[in-house]
């Protein structure tokens, strides 16, 4: 399982949030360029409908795959009385040979994305991960040097943090109270819900990068 929150921000004020995140993390930022596929299943896998996505990390000398399966999120008034969704999801290491894999099984390529940004890993109450990226789409089929922006001049923010049945309460309560130091800059919901931009976020900007200085060297 895993909870999970997300956001956009203006690409204007993703400097300044990245030096507030590494001044809250204390690590360093890990780069990310990640192209994924969606596939989804077809009619000789059952009627109910599937879909996974296949991640290929381009930021590594030798490219390596990742399959991920998000599956339904956690229902009822236990759910509702939280403010970050938590939803089950499997996720493994595959060889690159994966995709024609799957399609011998019957899925169809859906649509692909590259990603494009950076993330923190840290623990905080529990194991977090931040992920902040610019995502576009491919012109041409599995074409990652011609993607065009889909959300042009924003960024998508997602938080994310590994949970149990036993601990989801916990993991959310850590992941709620570290996105409202964010606050300032961005809102973060459960998946699905539109918040929009923060209306006084240029101002949160600017004086993030005028107490910084306007540098970041990490």
């Amino acid at each position: 399982m895993e909870c999970v929150v997300q956001g956009i921000i203006e690409t204007q004020h993703v400097e300044a949030l990245e030096i507030l995140l590494q001044g809250l993390c204390g690590v360093r930022k890990e780069n990310i360029k990640v192209h994924e596929l969606c596939l989804k299943s077809g009619p000789n896998l059952g009627s109910e409908a599937s879909e996974v996505r296949l991640l290929c990390n381009l930021e590594q000398p030798e490219p390596t795959w990742t399959v991920r399966h998000v599956g339904g999120s956690m229902r009822g008034a236990g759910a509702d009385q939280i403010s970050v969704l938590v939803r089950t999801m499997v996720e493994s290491k595959v060889s690159k040979n994966v995709l024609r894999l799957f399609y011998l099984l019957g899925y169809k390529l859906d649509h692909e994305l590259l990603r494009v940004g950076f993330a923190f890993h840290f623990y905080r109450g529990a194991q977090i991960t931040i992920t902040v990226v610019s995502v576009g789409k491919m012109l041409k089929l599995h074409a990652t040097d011609d993607s065009v922006p889909v959300t042009p001049g924003i960024q998508v923010v997602e938080v994310t943090a590994p949970a149990s049945a036993e601990n989801y309460n916990e993991v959310a309560t850590a992941v709620s109270s570290f996105c409202e130091y964010l606050a300032p800059l961005l809102h973060l919901s459960k998946p699905g819900v539109t918040t929009g931009v923060v209306p006084t976020a240029a101002a949160a900007a600017a004086s993030l990068m005028s107490f910084s200085g306007g540098n970041n060297n990490m």
